[in-house]
């Protein structure tokens, strides 16, 4: 049990990682983006804001934005990729839970972080951005996102969301 819950750690820290490294090499612009998932991902931020249709000077609001979180969290994101090139030291060949546990716990409060300011992130764009009617749709987008979590939870709680069969 307990080796199982260190592998699926690690797989959701190495899914944060690659988040964050293609959030690292910067802002995409506002009408390209595909959200935080990428393509096909789901409507993550930058999925949400191109439904939205914003004008350019709301893109280059968002974009300001953007930029200055850029600047605040890459301090974060830099010691978040530290521990992930530490984790991939220790993992494989060379796997030692013990250090993996320790670099897991030295990542939780990073990744906490980074999940606060993400939020911080949508609320200032949801406040300082986004018109009446806008907010309105993203609120609706907001509410078809936690609809199809919660159908999904619910196919894994009934066993019916099966994985993919592996592929040959």
């Amino acid at each position: 049990m307990k080796k199982r819950m260190v592998v699926v750690s690690v797989l959701g820290l190495m899914l944060c990682a690659t988040a964050m490294l293609s959030y690292a090499q910067g802002p995409e612009p506002v009408g390209k983006s595909h959200g935080w998932g990428g393509p096909g991902g789901g409507p993550g931020m930058g999925m949400m804001l191109h439904e939205l249709n914003l004008t350019d000077a709301q893109k280059t609001q968002v974009k300001t934005i953007m930029q200055k979180n850029h600047t605040f969290m890459k301090e974060t994101m830099q010691q978040l990729e530290q521990y992930h090139a530490a984790m991939l030291a220790v993992s494989g060949a060379n796997y030692d839970a013990n250090k993996i546990g320790a670099l897991i716990q030295l990542q939780i409060p990073l990744q906490a972080k980074m999940m606060a300011n993400h939020e911080l992130v949508v609320n200032q764009i949801y406040t300082q951005v986004l018109t009446a009617e806008q907010q309105a749709k993203a609120e609706q987008l907001r509410t078809d996102q936690i609809n199809r979590i919660n159908q999904h939870l619910q196919k894994m709680a009934n066993g019916t969301d099966t994985p993919p069969p592996p592929a040959e």
